[in-house]
């Protein structure tokens, strides 16, 4: 069973192709115009062992939110085909991450019921241009079209680059968890028989 999507999706403002396979090696090709959020898909899929391939233009001469905020949504959507039935998978998907001074924990259920929790404590900014808040817009556009409940819980850090680097990684490895296939699950997990 392929486990894979591609979806365009071209608006006034941002126009994105994205190919996503959930069963690969960690391979990307990325190129949003933002640096930094590329930088934090990479490790995403390195740490998920997904393969994506995203090219994104933006009207970055306004502000990166439009880009970021979409690239969440179809990525999102990817997710959510290349999911397709969700039978055999987990469904529940955790990971606990540190980097350096920074602990995060993300846990996910590809349960079709979307809700963002996205408790990061202040931080210290890094002049990376990109800061949590436009983080959480990825994350929650990310989290409505997937249907994933994703909750983002940052125990502890103080440099922005490293507690959005920890939350990206540790969300790659949570998905990557809730994803796998299981052979003990026959059909949906889950009692009511359907997601």
């Amino acid at each position: 069973m392929k486990r894979s999507a591609n979806i365009e999706r071209n608006t006034a403002e941002t126009q994105i192709k994205i190919k996503f396979n959930i069963d690969g090696i960690g391979t990307s090709n990325i190129n949003t115009g933002i640096p930094f959020f590329d930088h934090m898909l990479n490790l995403f899929t390195a740490h998920g062992f997904f393969d994506l391939d995203i090219t994104a233009k933006g009207d970055l001469e306004v502000d990166f939110h439009h880009t970021v905020e979409d690239v969440g949504l179809v990525l999102g959507n990817v997710l959510k085909d290349a999911l397709g039935d969700r039978k055999g998978i987990k469904r529940y998907g955790i990971a606990v991450t540190p980097m350096d001074e920074t602990l995060t924990e993300v846990a996910v259920d590809l349960s079709n019921r979307p809700f963002l929790v996205f408790n990061v404590p202040p931080s210290n900014t890094t002049g990376i241009n990109f800061d949590t808040q436009l983080a959480k817009e990825f994350f929650r556009a990310f989290t409505n079209t997937s249907g994933m409940n994703l909750h983002i819980n940052v125990k502890y850090g103080e440099n922005e680059h490293h507690i959005l680097e920890s939350i990206f990684k540790a969300l790659g490895r949570a998905i990557d968890d809730g994803s796998s296939l299981d052979p003990r699950v026959k059909g949906i997990r889950s009692t009511k028989g359907v997601l």
